[in-house]
């Protein structure tokens, strides 16, 4: 059992039979009556999100969730492949993993989260590195501080970086975020 007391960002809980991820949440104390736990979460199997209130000390069921490291191997036809230590393949079905699935690179380590037998989650590290494919060339001189322009990486994906990175330059991407970090 799983109490609102012990909420934060990425706890999975389940509520009326239904798997859900918390997203958000925020301990609220009005002025009379009892504490309030607003939440926002996620429909694992579903993939709705919703936002619900929760009287303080509530209590729910804490799901079987193990997580498993493992390594991004290829892409087959639908399905994207992980490779685990033991030499066990474990597949999830293309575009199960929303945004952060353009980042994903043959060899990245990665941990799957799974519960009843079924992968509901791949959790990737915080950032990525990858080579820009194409940009324009900064304009000589322009030194404006945070103008930024668009550059295609290796991967297809657009992100926005500063004037002064190049083609063939390696850059830091935030891949909770797609947003660049840093050049390397």
């Amino acid at each position: 059992m799983i109490s609102t007391s012990d909420f934060s960002n990425g706890v999975y809980i389940k509520v009326s039979d239904k798997l859900y991820r918390i997203l958000w949440f925020q301990h609220h104390k009005p002025g009379k009556g009892p504490a309030i736990m607003r939440v926002k979460m996620k429909d694992v199997f579903g993939g709705a999100t919703i936002e619900r209130t929760f009287r303080g000390g509530e209590k729910f069921e804490s799901p079987e969730v193990t997580r498993t490291s493992v390594n991004y191997s290829y892409e087959s036809g639908d399905s994207l492949v992980f490779m685990d230590t033991d030499y066990e393949q474990h597949e999830i079905s293309k575009g199960s993993m929303g945004m952060s699935e353009q980042f994903l690179v043959e060899g990245m380590k990665v941990v799957i989260v799974m519960s009843e037998g079924k992968i509901i989650d791949v959790e990737l590290p915080p950032s990525v590195e990858m080579e820009v494919e194409y940009t324009e060339p900064g304009a000589k001189g322009d030194t404006v501080s945070n103008v930024l322009k668009p550059a295609r990486l290796q991967n297809g994906l657009e992100v926005k970086v500063p004037l002064f990175i190049n083609e063939g330059d390696r850059i830091k991407i935030d891949t909770r975020t797609g947003k660049y970090l840093e050049r390397i």
